[in-house]
């Protein structure tokens, strides 16, 4: 193969190369965050100073159990918040005292609620139907997280979803697959570049 070929090539390598890698990071970048726990309101899934990774989703894509950040005004002065979501709209989220929390007359399981109580000592009683396009969000240790029982009074403690701000994620085998294709893209401009630094070297003097 001609020495003009072979660079040909190899620039078109590279250029694949930049592609790959540019696509691979701005799929992390702009469709992923990730957020610090600051409270025990999320144990046992999270502990204080965990750092949950999350990817950024529209209004419509959430579903109930979905642990989510929102921040929603009047809640917390306004700070995002980690909360799992028990509620969608048009549901009617239920508990008594000692009793599982119920959706649409149900008994919900929920194997994530620290030491297995979906209560919490002293959780005011609520009966409530989740208006459209809202959440009822708890925490998953129910005797120390401040979440929607809290604010009844204010649209029967529900969160706007748009207030969602990302959905944590759990299943990580895409992202591991944006990692790979940086990792090829910054393999094939390296090869690039080393196969035009090596011709220039071996070009003529004089």
């Amino acid at each position: 193969m001609h020495g003009w070929r072979v660079k040909a090539f190899f620039r078109g390598l590279g250029a694949v190369g930049l592609l790959l890698l540019a696509g691979a990071l701005w799929y992390v970048v702009a469709g992923h965050t990730t957020a610090v726990v600051a409270g025990e309101s999320m144990r046992p899934a999270y502990a204080p100073g965990d750092r949950v990774f999350l990817e950024r989703v529209e209004p419509g894509e959430v579903r109930r159990g979905d642990v989510v950040l929102h921040a929603s005004p009047g809640w917390y002065g306004g700070m995002p918040a980690v909360r799992r979501v028990i509620g969608v709209g048009g549901d009617r989220v239920a508990q008594r005292p000692g009793e599982p929390v119920t959706v649409n007359g149900k008994p919900l399981e929920e194997p994530y609620v620290k030491d297995g109580d979906p209560s919490g000592a002293g959780a005011p009683e609520y009966d409530v139907t989740v208006p459209e396009g809202r959440l009822f969000l708890l925490g998953d240790h129910r005797a120390n997280s401040n979440d929607s029982r809290y604010f009844l009074d204010d649209r029967s403690g529900t969160a706007a979803q748009e207030e969602v701000r990302a959905r944590a994620l759990d299943d990580r085998s895409h992202l591991y697959g944006a990692g790979l294709t940086a990792l090829l893209g910054l393999v094939l401009v390296g090869g690039a570049l080393a196969t035009e630094i090596a011709g220039r070297r071996r070009l003529p003097v004089g």
